[in-house]
């Protein structure tokens, strides 16, 4: 596939993507209490942590890898087998331990539990067909699973316990996990599987891991313990919020898991470079357009959109909006860093991400939920600002850069 081409059907799969996601929490809040909606939402916090960890376990290291060879074809074979295995192994004794306790949220939790394996599942084989430059092939799963929650989601009547609508949720990507299992086994079959590859010691996976711990769960991690030990409503608020910029949250998310097979189309570390910070402009526009366009929506087309919780996600967005455009800047910083050197970017990440958390308790202890905000994007500008300045060390001084490239040193680690 052309470059051309490949780049088309990357942008249009996320952007798939993104209208999926957001039209899942859209939904949920439009079927929803507020009470329901927030209960869904700290659910659904919790699968955007677990699949955080499993992509950039198995997926981050995989997209990392050059060719279309036997190894590479293997290699994602075994990503997926691993992810299903694994999925499996936390989301039955997590449904098993959550049947025991009492409460709503613990009723969603075991249907997550259920589901796991299928939405993670769906998610790895989309990292599997980028790898093998494949996009075209996750844009059709990825159409496939939108079909389905629309299907489902708008046969559900309001009211819907949140239990219910995470099991709805998770059972429509089943057709598109069937789809795209079908389609790797045709270019994969025969080739080894080597699932203890993925757990030695030097997988990058760790390091990965490492990183999303404390860039992006530390967050949302921090957003459910306010609501536990504060207010529990401040969940619904930043997650209504949030949910407003969900296609650019898939799209930055996306940018470091599927950006460098794109990338390593370029010549050269100075092209690539160039590219991300072109890129980044270009997002970081796109958000503060969206939050424009977001200020401007009437009252009522805002609570059809998410129903009782507009009010407060309204009151939020200036705080969002600037954070997001910051998180634009940070985010092409991160993948930059990446195709230069993958091992580069865990220091950044551990610093600047405890200092994000710190800055939102902060805030949320001076200005409530609305501090809690502009914490948010506070410590998502410190975070820009140290990445592209790494990136300028490392194009002043790339001695220190593999030998082998930064592409094929980050597959190196995942080899046996």
């Amino acid at each position: 596939m052309r470059a051309r081409t490949a780049i088309v059907c990357s942008v249009a799969d996320q952007g798939v993507a993104a209208l999926t996601n957001i039209l899942v929490l859209v939904a949920a809040a439009r079927l929803s209490t507020v009470d329901g909606f927030a209960r869904f939402s700290a659910v659904y916090l919790v699968f955007t942590v677990l699949l955080g960890v499993f992509g950039a376990y198995t997926g981050q290291p995989l997209v990392l890898r050059r060719g279309e060879g036997e190894e590479t074809r293997g290699a994602c074979r075994s990503a997926v087998l691993f992810t299903l295995l694994a999925a499996s192994a936390t989301g039955l004794p997590l449904a098993a331990v959550c049947l025991l306790l009492p409460g709503d949220t613990a009723h969603a939790l075991v249907m997550l539990g259920l589901v796991l394996p299928i939405v993670l599942g769906q998610d790895t084989l989309r990292y599997a067909f980028s790898t093998l430059q494949l996009p075209h092939l996750a844009l059709l799963a990825d159409l496939v699973r939108l079909l389905g929650v629309l299907g489902a989601l708008t046969a559900q009547s309001y009211g819907a316990g949140a239990a219910r609508l995470v099991l709805v949720w998770g059972l429509s990507a089943l057709p598109a996990l069937l789809l795209s299992g079908a389609l790797l086994h045709r270019r994969t079959a025969g080739t080894p599987v080597r699932i203890r590859v993925l757990l030695r010691r030097g997988h990058l996976g760790r390091r990965f891991v490492v990183e999303f711990g404390v860039g992006n769960a530390t967050g949302q991690l921090s957003v459910l313990g306010l609501g536990a030990v504060g207010n529990p409503l401040v969940v619904g608020a930043l997650r209504g919020a949030t949910t407003l910029f969900g296609p650019l949250n898939v799209l930055f998310t996306s940018a470091t898991s599927f950006g460098p097979p794109l990338l390593g189309r370029l010549a050269d570390d100075r092209r690539r470079v160039r590219a991300t910070a072109a890129l980044a402009a270009v997002l970081a526009s796109t958000a503060a357009a969206w939050a424009a366009t977001l200020a401007l929506l009437p009252d009522p087309a805002g609570r059809r959109l998410l129903g009782d919780t507009w009010p407060t996600a309204a009151a939020l967005l200036p705080a969002t909006g600037s954070q997001y455009a910051a998180m634009a800047v940070g985010t092409c910083g991160l993948l930059a860093l990446r195709v230069l050197d993958p091992r580069t970017t865990l220091a950044v990440q551990v610093v600047f991400s405890l200092l994000a958390v710190v800055f939102l308790t902060a805030g949320y202890a001076l200005a409530g939920v609305p501090g809690a905000a502009w914490g948010l994007c506070l410590g998502s500008v410190c975070k820009a600002v140290a990445t592209w300045t790494r990136v300028a060390r490392l194009r002043r001084n790339p001695a220190g850069q593999p030998s082998g490239g930064p592409v094929s040193a980050g597959a190196a680690g995942s080899r046996p």
